[in-house]
């Protein structure tokens, strides 16, 4: 009889214990797209990227498993990102024609669909804060050069002076393209970093940080600080960020492009991309994109000949890699 009562008791007390059930959540980053060779590329150099982009997914994953909002994991994981000298974004950022560094950012929160955005600002250490700060604290999507600055000193952000953000690797290959007399080159056009996220409450969010074009000239902005070229999010469809040759992505209005793919065409997130790369082929143009929608689905695609990519999701899937 007692062992009944016991019985009846421990079934009850579960009975009224509510389950708590892991709710559904993606990350996919980029460390940028171009050209480059599995055979020139250092196994060293490979795994240092490899170990950068897993630390930056790492925090990211862990974020969203305590339950934090899209938008703060996707600042938070740019942000190990620009702080690296490996990205063409931050620290590592190329130079521009008269030696200096210009940096783009842009977020967008696909829940409100607000969005904010820097261009050619020089002194901002982390300038995907100063976009999100722009979204959140300001009437503006877009700022650029002194007044982004300006903003950024005014919403507390860390000031640096140039200098911060050269590298010898970066100073170097300027170098070698003024003595080649050339515009551009094609090997230091990645690196561009972004980031996507759906969390664990349902919402979607994208951001994106760049040095834009080595040896670029005439304060040129590319598509990364443009919301729905280089950047989009809508929780009704996907979150976009873009990689690549900037002027192809803005003429596409790429981002913006997928997302209305799936909307207007009911196509899959990684049949829109794919459906997005062939227009880019079509115009000559290189780079890769990553996306997710609103069910955790996600999408990596580029036709160029690597692209620092990586994911996790609550299903415990996980990857990072480099080349095809």
């Amino acid at each position: 009889m007692k062992t009944l009562k016991f019985q009846l008791l421990l079934l009850m007390l579960l009975v009224s214990v509510p389950v708590f059930t892991q709710q559904k959540f993606a990350i996919v980053i980029h460390g940028g797209a171009g050209v480059m060779s599995k055979e020139k590329m250092s196994e060293q150099l490979q795994a240092e990227y490899k170990a950068k982009l897993t630390e930056a997914l790492n925090l990211g994953e862990k974020m969203l498993i305590d339950g934090a909002a899209a938008a703060d994991v996707v600042v938070k994981v740019i942000k190990v990102l620009e702080d690296s000298p490996l990205f063409n974004a931050g620290k590592g950022a190329v130079f521009t024609h008269d030696g200096k560094v210009e940096l783009d950012a842009s977020v967008m929160d696909g829940k409100t669909l607000k969005a904010g955005a820097i261009a050619g600002v020089r002194d901002i250490k982390n300038p995907i804060n100063a976009a999100r700060a722009v979204m959140d604290h300001s009437e503006h999507v877009f700022l650029s050069g002194k007044g982004a600055s300006e903003f950024a000193r005014k919403q507390g952000l860390e000031i640096v002076p140039n200098k911060y953000f050269h590298t010898k690797q970066r100073k170097e290959s300027l170098k070698q393209l003024l003595k080649k007399e050339r515009e551009r080159s094609s090997k230091d056009n990645m690196g561009t970093v972004g980031c996507v996220v759906l969390d664990a409450h349902g919402n979607i969010f994208a951001g994106t940080s760049t040095g834009g074009m080595n040896n670029k000239r005439y304060g040129r902005i590319g598509d990364t600080p443009i919301i729905g070229a280089g950047t989009y999010a809508d929780n009704k469809t996907c979150a976009v960020s873009c990689t690549g040759h900037g002027e192809y992505f803005i003429r596409l209005s790429f981002a913006r492009d997928i997302a209305a793919l799936m909307e207007y065409k009911n196509l899959s997130v990684a049949e829109a991309c794919k459906s997005e790369i062939a227009k880019l082929d079509e115009l000559k143009g290189t780079g890769g994109v990553i996306a997710l929608d609103n069910n955790g689905n996600i999408a990596m695609e580029f036709n160029t000949s690597g692209m620092f990519r990586g994911f996790a999701k609550s299903t415990g899937e996980k990857e990072v890699a480099i080349f095809k």
